[in-house]
């Protein structure tokens, strides 16, 4: 895929998952990339395999959740690179399995202070930096989850989160549409990540074997029978921000291996 040399991406959450494959994917396509996160060591360790590849990449500690992180967070990545180009608001928890009325005030607090206020402050930064900027215009992907399209037991606080981050998505992209900047989300379903597994872990405790009886349940749910890459996300990442998509904003793609397909 072309058209990224020299553009400057942010990717939040990018030590992990999605986010780090994400940064990679920039990085090979000639993108300058900032790798946000509140681990430092992964952090570290995606900026330093980016710069062996012979790519630019500098990490920067933030925690999205605090809004003169995300600002400091954004002020640093056009001083060391200069506009920018395309962002992607991948930092998430999953927060603890359980029923609604159990969650306390604090898990809620934290985990929509992530979820959902956390997109909420890297896009208010983001798009006053892409307004401001000349030539002014860029692209911005939300990370949400198939979680988010309808209510999930055990888990509503990161479905409610997930689905507010649709909400503010097509909001944004309706507000900016005219102004250069589009705004797209990422509706992921089953991805081999870190998060994935810790879920798994959950379901199948300890065992192994287990764990891998719980994935092969939900790989069975899957019209394409297996889970995800994080690469395979990563490629829709980029496609959104490329010129390839250039007529499409407010979108919600859904990239599931058709794991909702009947639903919807």
């Amino acid at each position: 895929m072309a058209g990224f040399d020299g553009k400057v991406a942010l990717v939040t959450g990018g030590n992990s998952g999605i986010g780090r494959a994400t940064a990679l994917a920039f990085a090979r396509q000639g993108a300058r990339v900032v790798i946000a996160a509140r681990r430092t060591e992964p952090g570290e360790e995606v900026a330093h395999a980016i710069h062996q590849a012979g790519g630019e990449a500098v990490f920067v500690r933030a925690d999205v959740a605090r809004a003169e992180d995300v600002e400091a967070l954004v002020r640093r990545t056009v001083e060391v690179y200069g506009p920018l180009d395309c962002a992607l608001n991948n930092a998430a928890i999953e927060g603890e399995p359980r029923t609604l009325a159990d969650y306390s005030e604090e898990e809620y607090d934290e985990l929509m202070g992530v979820d959902l206020k956390g997109v909420w402050l890297c896009m208010k930064h983001q798009i006053r930096q892409m307004l401001a900027q000349s030539p002014s215009g860029g692209t911005i992907v939300n990370t949400s989850s198939v979680n988010g399209l309808g209510g999930v037991a055990h888990g509503s606080l990161y479905a409610a989160a997930k689905a507010g981050v649709l909400a503010l998505t097509k909001s944004a992209a309706q507000e900016l549409g005219g102004q250069g900047i589009r705004v797209n989300a990422l509706v992921a379903g089953g991805f081999r990540t870190p998060m994935l597994q810790r879920v798994f872990a959950r379901h199948g405790g300890p065992d192994p074997e287990a764990q891998a009886a719980v994935e092969g349940q939900l790989s069975q749910l899957i019209p394409l029978g297996r889970i995800g890459n994080p690469e395979e996300a990563a490629d829709a990442v980029l496609w959104l921000c490329s010129d390839a998509s250039s007529y499409m904003t407010g979108n919600s793609l859904i990239l599931d291996g058709g794991l909702t397909a009947y639903y919807r």
